[in-house]
């Protein structure tokens, strides 16, 4: 294995990758990545568009520092190489992974510990959709908001990727989920998908409806990627011991908040950020998919929601789309 190491790190190889050039998104070479110890090589076949590419695109969301420039937080292809110390795959396998930066490429070097096997009956599509949105809703229902079965939850931004693994994953534990969503139709889809019900984002303000929805008793949990135009109604909108949180700011950076009520309802407001944590902190949330949520995907109880797949030479079109608020759950870049 030394040996197929240094080949691999000593080549000259040459790939595509997208690059942000000025305004437009260009598929165009890109030299390719080896593994470092402890990571292994992808032969990538598809990735997926987050938000935060967007973002990231337009300056406002720098990559952690040593992570690759390149856009794309996830991939799905197969094991190409293996870094020094790695045991836990082999060349060959199939595998999808959450990156801190570098999925919209033809090869993606990765910390092993952040790549799983692709569930069985998964084609590459499909597994690319997976990882930072289930690994995002997992983490934040589950670790940050240690939600309780049973417990009730909003969930904002309920069409997106982030919105439908989580209202999936409320269904699972038994936890009643409403959302926000843009539109009649995106609700009647998270509705089917199992949500208890929903407001129109574009429409009177979801916390006209909080009563109604929890019996006047408000939310154990809200998760929202809006951030400071929601920090009000979220905050009214808890039950006693509720919690918040905060893992995007689309609605803004700053606002007022009320201290008086988080006193007397104990409220916690919790910030949660995935793409900047350690390595094994990612590891330890993707064994934790691997455990409790693999498992369902594989028997088709819960899946990934894909709006659209588009070849990654069209990124720029996908990104647009994306940036139209007119989709429901993933959109996906094939590679080759």
């Amino acid at each position: 294995m030394p040996a197929l190491v240094s080949k691999v790190a000593n080549r000259e190889v040459i790939v595509k990758a997208i690059h942000v050039d000025g305004q437009q998104l260009a598929w165009r070479d890109a030299a390719d990545p080896a593994p470092a110890r402890g990571e292994i090589l992808i032969d990538n076949r598809a990735t997926a568009i987050n938000r935060a590419d967007l973002v990231q695109r337009s300056g406002g969301y720098p990559p952690p520092k040593g992570a690759s420039p390149t856009l794309g937080l996830e991939c799905a292809g197969t094991v190409a190489a293996l870094g020094a110390g790695v045991s836990s795959f082999k060349v060959g396998d199939r595998v999808c992974a959450l990156l801190a930066g570098g999925g919209y490429a033809e090869r993606v070097a990765v910390p092993a510990g952040q790549a799983l096997p692709i569930p069985k009956g998964f084609d590459f599509a499909q597994a690319a959709a997976l990882p930072e949105v289930w690994a995002t809703a997992y983490l934040n229902l589950f670790g940050e908001a240690r939600l309780q079965r049973g417990e009730r939850v909003l969930l904002h931004a309920g069409a997106s990727g982030v919105g439908t693994a989580a209202i999936q994953l409320c269904k699972l534990h038994e936890s009643p989920c409403y959302v926000t969503a843009g539109g009649a139709e995106k609700i009647a889809r998270c509705v089917a998908l199992g949500a208890r019900g929903g407001a129109d984002r574009h429409g009177k303000s979801f916390a006209d409806s909080i009563a109604e929805w929890t019996g006047g008793n408000g939310f154990d949990v809200i998760l929202d990627p809006v951030g400071g135009s929601y920090l009000k109604d979220n905050l009214r909108g808890l039950a006693i011991d509720g919690r918040l949180v905060i893992i995007g700011l689309m609605g803004g950076t700053t606002a007022e908040i009320e201290l008086g009520l988080m006193m007397v309802k104990r409220l916690r407001v919790i910030g949660s950020t995935l793409r900047a944590r350690s390595i094994a902190a990612k590891a330890a949330v993707m064994d934790g998919l691997k455990r409790d949520v693999w498992p369902h995907l594989e028997s088709g109880a819960v899946a990934p929601i894909i709006d659209a797949t588009i070849p990654i030479e069209e990124a720029e079109r996908a990104h647009a789309l994306v940036a139209s608020n007119e989709t429901f759950g993933k959109v996906v870049l094939s590679i080759r």
